[in-house]
């Protein structure tokens, strides 16, 4: 079912440099998208705008069919989005725990279990776990999220190879077997073939990409 529809849209900064130029696509529930391009090409642009973190300079961002402008932003990120984002934006005085439970009312210990911390890790203050520990916290807590839309910018990009591997085969079943829309902004093309359609950002605009 599309639960996202995005109508040409453009971003520019400071009215000057086109970062994206009119992209239009349409994204489903039970699918995950992996968008691929070189640094600095516009991915994490494209990726804020779906989440309503920023406004497109032109075209429109429908979710459900509504456009998420005039229905709020701020609802739109609060109710129907979860981010994983590269720099964590963990709460830092708190737990792992109490990180995930900010985002969900069910019990937060299965979901950090699942991506690899112990129970005596979910305990500890986030500040006291490695990089790679606090990437999956933040992953936890988006799969613990009701959300329908996971958007993730580099979600195993802290992660050693298996981990990384592991990611992706749940954020895949995410979107399979609990009906999100997942979109995952990544340099690796492993991840990227976990997908059920791969995007490529080049010049402002989006491809489909097919890997092999």
């Amino acid at each position: 079912m599309e639960i996202l529809n995005l109508h040409d849209v453009t971003y520019s900064y400071d009215k000057k440099k086109n970062i994206l130029k009119g992209i239009s696509i349409q994204m489903e529930t039970g699918k995950m998208y992996a968008i691929l391009g070189p640094s600095g090409c516009g991915k994490t642009t494209l990726l804020s705008l779906l989440g309503g973190l920023d406004s497109p300079s032109s075209g429109k961002i429908l979710f459900d069919g509504k456009d998420i402008e005039k229905v709020g932003l701020g609802n739109h990120r609060k109710n129907y989005v979860s981010f994983i984002f590269q720099g964590y934006n963990l709460i830092d005085y708190m737990t792992p725990q109490e990180n995930v439970r900010l985002t969900a009312k069910q019990p937060a210990l299965p979901f950090l279990e699942r991506l690899g911390l112990s129970k005596d890790e979910a305990k500890r203050n986030v500040l006291k776990l490695s990089g790679g520990q606090q990437q999956r916290v933040a992953i936890a807590r988006a799969l613990a999220s009701k959300a329908p839309i996971i958007l993730a910018d580099e979600p195993t990009g802290n992660l050693d190879e298996d981990t990384a591997q592991d990611i992706a085969e749940i954020l895949k079943e995410s979107a399979h077997k609990t009906n999100k829309c997942v979109v995952v902004v990544t340099h690796s093309n492993e991840l990227a073939k976990q997908a059920d359609i791969v995007l490529r950002l080049m010049r402002g605009k989006l491809q489909m990409e097919q890997l092999y």
